[in-house]
C-alpha cells in the first residue's frame, strides 16, 4: 500500500488559516531541501495561475512531475510532520503534492506557506497533523475526510457503469509489524478507532471491464484522480494515479514503483487495469470545482 488525501474559501478566511499556520509552522514540516524546494514551489505556483480549470491545473501540475524518482515511505519518521518532499514521490505523495498545487494555485496564491498549508489540509483528518493516526491513511478515510470538508468530490456514482462494494478496512493493524508508528500501543489503538469507523464500508467504483467502453472513456476528464481498488479483502485501495487524456484516450500518470519513477503508462488506462488482475476497479475523485 502507498504511503499516504478543502474548499476553495473566502480569501479572508484563508488569510486567517494561513496567518496561523505561519505563526506555528516552527517544529512541525519537515523539508527534503528546503531552499530548492520552497523557490520551485513557488515558481509553479506562479506558472499554474495562467491556467483556467481545477483540472487543467491538476493535469499541468502532475505532468510537472514526470521522471521525478520513485521513492517509498518518505513521510515516516520518529515524529509525526508535514513532511514537504517534492524530489522523491511515491504514488500517494504524488497525488497529495500535485494537489495542494491545484489547490492554492486555484486560490489565486503563490507562495510555498500556503502550499504547506493546504497540504496538511489535505494529507490530515479535518486538517490538522495530531500524530501518526490524524494521518488519512486509508484512501476511503481520506475521500470522506476531504469530501465532507469540501476539498474533493467523488464523482464515480456519475459515471455510466458503477457498482458498489463493502469492505471492513483492517490491514495496518492486522499487520502491526509493517508500521514503525504502529509499535506505539496509543497510536495503535488510535488507528483501531478509526478502522471501526469502516467496518462494512460502502463504495461505489467502476469495473475494469467497463473501463474499455467508450460512455465510460468519454467521463473521464484530464485530472481526475483515479484510486486503483484492490482484491483485498481488508484494504480498499492499493495505488492512486491522475488521468491524461490523449485523443480521447485515458493514460495513467502515475508514480511507478516498477519503473521507479513518475510517468504516464505506456497504454491506455483500460489495458492498465486489465494487466493488474488484483485490481477490481477504480474510484474517480475530482478538486471541488
Amino acid at each position: 500500500m502507498c504511503s499516504k488525501f478543502r474548499p476553495i474559501v473566502s480569501s479572508v478566511l484563508c488569510l486567517i488559516g494561513a496567518t496561523a499556520f505561519m505563526t506555528s509552522a516552527q517544529g512541525k514540516v519537515r523539508f527534503h531541501n528546503e531552499s530548492e524546494d520552497t523557490t520551485r514551489i513557488n515558481n509553479l505556483l506562479i506558472e499554474c495561475q495562467k491556467i483556467k480549470t481545477p483540472g487543467e491545473k491538476v493535469k499541468a501540475m502532475a505532468l510537472s512531475f514526470e521522471g521525478t524518482p520513485y521513492v517509498a515511505h518518505t513521510l515516516e519518521g520518529d515524529t509525526e510532520l508535514v513532511t514537504v518532499n517534492i524530489d522523491e514521490l511515491d504514488c500517494t505523495t504524488f497525488v497529495e503534492t500535485v494537489l495542494a498545487l491545484a489547490f492554492t494555485a486555484e486560490e489565486g496564491r503563490t507562495s510555498w506557506r500556503d502550499y504547506v498549508y493546504n497540504l496538511e489540509r489535505l494529507r490530515y483528518r479535518g486538517g490538522n497533523l495530531n500524530g501518526y493516526p490524524s494521518r488519512l491513511h486509508y484512501i476511503s478515510d481520506w475521500i470522506v475526510d476531504n469530501s465532507h470538508r469540501g476539498n474533493l468530490q467523488e464523482v464515480t456514482n456519475r459515471f455510466p457503469y458503477y457498482h458498489h462494494i463493502t469492505k471492513t478496512l483492517s490491514f495496518m493493524t492486522e499487520n502491526r509489524d509493517k508500521y514503525q508508528s504502529l509499535s506505539d500501543s496509543l497510536n495503535y489503538e488510535r488507528m483501531k478507532g478509526v478502522e471501526l469507523g469502516y467496518y462494512s464500508h460502502q463504495f461505489p467504483y467502476i469495473k475494469t471491464v467497463d473501463l474499455k467502453k467508450k460512455e465510460t472513456k468519454d467521463a473521464f476528464q484530464s485530472g481526475d484522480v483515479v484510486a486503483l481498488v484492490t482484491s483485498m479483502k481488508n484494504l480498499d485501495v492499493t495505488h492512486l494515479g491522475i488521468i491524461i487524456k490523449k485523443d480521447g484516450e485515458p493514460y495513467l500518470l502515475h508514480a511507478s514503483s516498477s519503473n521507479g519513477k513518475v510517468e504516464v503508462s505506456n497504454v491506455p488506462f483500460d489495458e492498465f487495469m486489465k494487466r493488474n488482475r488484483s485490481l477490481l476497479g477504480v474510484r474517480v475523485i475530482r478538486l471541488k470545482q
